[in-house]
């Protein structure tokens, strides 16, 4: 998708040699004002913007783009991609990113007109704040533009009146309260924004289903081969590329679905492999480990004994 920001003098750095490869890094909330062409911040740490109101002049080139906050961004007038298939969503998207996510975009001349809002946060806010422990929590900040959330009518109006109240704190309101009120609104909204991510989960239930299955089939194959003596045990990541998904997505998603995490899944049909070979063959445990793209036999041990109670050579006994 393409930003609709503006470059301005210096306030947004570019390394990289070519247009394409250029890493832009917006690292203070100045320097988004003056990008979006907006008068000096309230607050040093929060803002937020209003898409519809940036007059594009000069566009960045196109490349990549760095921002040092966390940021929950609704757009209109965008275009996704959701595993293989694109998606129109005039209707608007809305978007969470976490601080140094780098995000890549093309150049557009201004052939149709953003609109939406922004909420910029930097770590320095919410350092200290329940917000600030429970952050990392919040999956959705790890996920793809494409894996974007598609609200509702009413969704769309609940975020935006959230907004709407926190900017009028931010602009408003600089007294002893200012800040944990500021905190505890943003936590709001990501807080609905985790129960509409959940809901589209569910609406998105067929095609979750069709992950799963390629999934199953994947881990599968990948035991039933010599992929993992020769790459070990697949990670979630790598999971989630197969299945062309950012990992925090796919992690939620198999959540939603099936109450495990992709890990339990990974686990689950490890062990049952294993347990196949020690009782269907004469490998060692320790063959069988490395088999199963383990280095270390006792960690694969290990594992074994803390998911099915009992030691390998034990199971095999009988």
């Amino acid at each position: 998708m393409t930003p609709r920001l503006q470059q301005k003098g210096k306030s947004m750095s570019a390394t990289g040699s070519s247009s394409k490869n250029k890493l832009y890094r917006v690292t203070t909330i100045d320097q988004i004002h003056s990008i979006a062409g907006m008068g000096k911040p309230s607050n040093p740490l929060v803002t937020i913007v209003d898409y519809g109101s940036i007059t594009i002049d000069k566009a960045p080139e196109s490349g990549r783009f760095a921002c040092s906050f966390y940021g929950v961004h609704y757009k209109k007038n965008c275009r996704f991609s959701y595993g293989r298939q694109d998606f129109d969503h005039q209707e608007g998207s809305l978007h969470c990113t976490a601080p140094d996510q780098i995000i890549e975009y093309d150049r557009d001349d201004g052939k149709e007109k953003a609109e939406g809002w922004g909420l910029f946060f930097h770590p320095e806010l919410i350092r200290g704040t329940s917000l600030g422990e429970k952050i990392n929590s919040y999956g959705f900040f790890g996920y793809d533009e494409y894996e974007a959330l598609h609200l509702s009518d009413e969704e769309k109006h609940k975020l935006e009146v959230l907004a709407h109240q926190l900017k009028k704190e931010i602009d408003t309101y600089t007294d002893a309260h200012s800040q944990d009120i500021i905190v505890s609104s943003i936590e709001l909204c990501l807080n609905y924004c985790g129960r509409y991510y959940d809901r589209q989960f569910h609406t998105r239930s067929a095609g979750n289903r069709d992950v799963l299955s390629r999934f199953e089939r994947y881990l599968l194959e990948y035991f039933a081969s010599d992929e993992a003596i020769r790459k070990g045990v697949p990670s979630v990541r790598k999971c989630a590329e197969q299945m062309n998904l950012s990992a925090n997505y796919f992690s939620d998603m198999l959540k939603s679905e099936t109450g495990k995490s992709a890990r339990e899944h990974i686990q689950f049909h490890l062990l049952e492999s294993a347990k196949t070979m020690l009782i269907g063959t004469d490998l060692t445990v320790d063959e069988i480990a490395f088999r199963l793209g383990f280095e270390y036999a006792q960690n694969f041990s290990a594992l074994f004994k803390k998911k099915i109670g009992i030691p390998p050579s034990q199971y095999r006994a009988g």
